[in-house]
């Protein structure tokens, strides 16, 4: 019986070679990982534009094709409380990620240029348009399919996607952990391995704190709401936290998911509907990861975030979660091209955030389920008070 790696053994074991390698390879065998991520590395910006256009256009014009009080309501509270997490990430690492990594930072070594070994050679790949073009094409596109009664467009975009998402599972996923060995590998030559692991160490701590937290607030949130226990709403929970830590999928865990959101006293009807959707577009727990190592990273890179900056990356994460796509790794894979365009991110600093990502992915993936639970409560309490309004003002007409 053949035996399935993970993902994140896979990253981790990546790393931990990497940095082996990396202390006695000599300089050529490091040139040659260092062109394979360049070609790699050129190749993710070329599909960045497609991963954009296959995953929000069609995104949006699901929603609204399925438009309802039901899908307005639970769309408004996922955004909010996505919006809510990127912020309080912001802040909490404004606070504390600069004295995990001051002193110190990849622009501050004494031959910036020398740190990474250049390529034996280059292909370009340009992107067929720039990540704003994207962007803005996809938005055009999604409400524009929305809005008409053919579904032919949508469904050529729909197939559009499943190409994608095969690209992303069957090509650029398997060879992630060879990109970042190269990185790893690259760094440790550099003499930079240690502190950056450090960091990464650091980072990863604050990561976990705050999905806990984000999963406080948003328990607390609900048992207000609803008249509960938050402590024995979060508990019954528990199921579907620990399946999507071991499946590392939101669409996996489902089925525990809404067998769990029943037992909280949702109404089965609410439960049918908001579960399946909060899956897709409810990514708390993966917002406060993408904010936090995108800060991380931007500090190693001797960059100080700001909120002018930060803000508008996290309001357009909140609509961009909405499109990452159902693989690990997927969320990351969908913010690359706001990265890219929104902080400046650069080959390196995307290779750093990729693998600051994947190895907690598992843990994002929990909190973005178990916050699913907390939202159906409340949506299933406020739409029980919209329907109350509703009759009643039949009756009193």
């Amino acid at each position: 019986m053949k035996m399935k790696i993970g993902l994140l053994p896979r990253i981790l074991l990546a790393i931990i070679l990497g940095v082996i390698i990396g202390g006695f390879a000599p300089q050529s065998l490091i040139q040659f990982f260092s062109t394979f991520n360049g070609i790699f590395g050129n190749f993710l910006k070329f599909v960045i534009p497609f991963i954009i256009i296959g995953f929000i256009a069609p995104g949006i014009a699901e929603m609204g094709k399925n438009a309802g009080r039901l899908l307005g309501l639970t769309t408004v509270v996922a955004y909010i409380s996505t919006i809510f997490a990127g912020l309080l990430a912001y802040f909490a690492g404004s606070v504390l990620l600069p004295s995990f990594i001051s002193g110190k930072s990849l622009e501050e070594m004494e031959n910036p240029e020398e740190f990474l070994q250049h390529p034996f050679f280059i292909i370009d790949m340009p992107p067929v348009m720039g990540v704003m073009s994207a962007l803005l094409l996809a938005f055009i596109l999604g409400i524009g399919m929305a809005s008409i009664k053919g579904d032919t467009l949508q469904q050529a975009f729909l197939n559009f996607r499943n190409i994608i998402e095969k690209l992303i599972a069957k090509v650029i996923i398997p060879l992630l952990p060879f990109h970042i060995f190269g990185i790893f590998a690259n760094i440790t030559y550099g003499g930079q391995v240690a502190f950056i692991l450090s960091v990464f160490a650091k980072v990863f701590a604050l990561i976990i704190f705050l999905h806990i937290a984000m999963l406080m607030v948003q328990y607390t949130t609900s048992g207000i709401v609803s008249g509960k226990n938050p402590f024995k709403l979060i508990k019954t929970m528990f199921p579907a936290y620990f399946t999507a830590l071991g499946t590392q999928s939101s669409a996996a865990t489902i089925p525990v998911t809404l067998r769990q959101v029943r037992q909280l006293g949702v109404k089965e009807k609410v439960a049918d509907f908001t579960v399946p959707l909060l899956a897709t577009i409810h990514l708390s727990g993966s917002t406060i990861t993408l904010v936090s190592c995108a800060m991380g990273v931007m500090l190693l890179n001797g960059e100080t975030p700001n909120l002018s900056a930060i803000t508008p990356f996290i309001l357009m994460l909140g609509i961009t979660m909405i499109a990452a796509p159902g693989v690990p790794g997927g969320a990351v894979m969908a913010a690359l091209g706001l990265l890219e365009s929104m902080l400046g991110f650069n080959e390196t600093m995307l290779t750093l955030m990729i693998a600051l990502y994947l190895a907690q992915d598992s843990f994002g993936t929990a909190t973005n389920v178990t916050g699913d639970g907390a939202l159906t409560v409340i949506v299933n309490k406020f739409s029980k008070k919209q329907k109350d309004t509703a009759d009643h003002k039949e009756a009193i007409a």
